[in-house]
């Protein structure tokens, strides 16, 4: 009987003791995304007939916008491992530079709705005649970078980043702050040409 009583209590401790070990498993683990490998940084020269050039990544390429079949100077700049694109229209001048500048910011704060913030670069260049703003649009919006840059006189180009997968801030952080850098080189790149 003795032994019988010995037992309940050495049993009785190690359930206790064990049971008190469950606290770190039963703790949620944070939700993980697969690692991206980006690929290394280069760029070419943009050669299509338009008034304007840039560089843009070697690691992607450019397609005609394909719902601008009439407006061969609105392209896109496909990213084929990402699934994105930096959707880019351009327009002439016919003073109505300040119209286009409204439309532009109004486009970017149209995401207020689901944006936790939105932060407003500008981008000056006298020498080349560009000047432009870029809008970082941070939380789960269709389109977390937009930009627009012009002379102010004859040329106003718009671009506009977009993925084709459900807006998740934390998934594609690392995607749009790579993205970012790319989107920045094509406004300091970016020349209008004489036509």
């Amino acid at each position: 009987m003795i032994k019988y009583k010995h037992l309940i209590y050495i049993g009785a401790i190690l359930f206790l003791t064990a049971s008190c070990n469950n606290e770190k498993q039963s703790t949620p683990k944070p939700r993980g995304y697969f690692r991206i490998d980006m690929p290394k940084k280069q760029y070419q020269e943009l050669e299509i007939n338009c008034p304007y050039s840039f560089e843009y990544p070697v690691y992607s390429e450019i397609i005609q916008d394909p719902g601008q079949e009439g407006n061969p100077c609105w392209i896109n700049v496909h990213f084929p491992r990402f699934k994105g694109d930096i959707h880019i229209s351009y327009k002439n001048i016919e003073n109505n530079v300040k119209q286009y500048i409204e439309d532009s910011r109004e486009l970017a704060y149209k995401h207020t709705l689901k944006a936790e913030a939105i932060k407003e670069e500008m981008h000056i260049a006298p020498r080349r005649n560009v000047y432009g703003m870029l809008y970082k649009i941070k939380g789960d919006v269709a389109s977390p970078m937009q930009f627009f840059v012009t002379d102010s006189t004859k040329h106003f180009l718009r671009g506009s980043l977009y993925f084709r997968t459900e807006p998740n801030k934390d998934s594609l952080a690392p995607i749009i702050k790579f993205v970012e850098e790319d989107i920045k080189h094509l406004i300091e790149t970016l020349h209008w040409n004489k036509k």
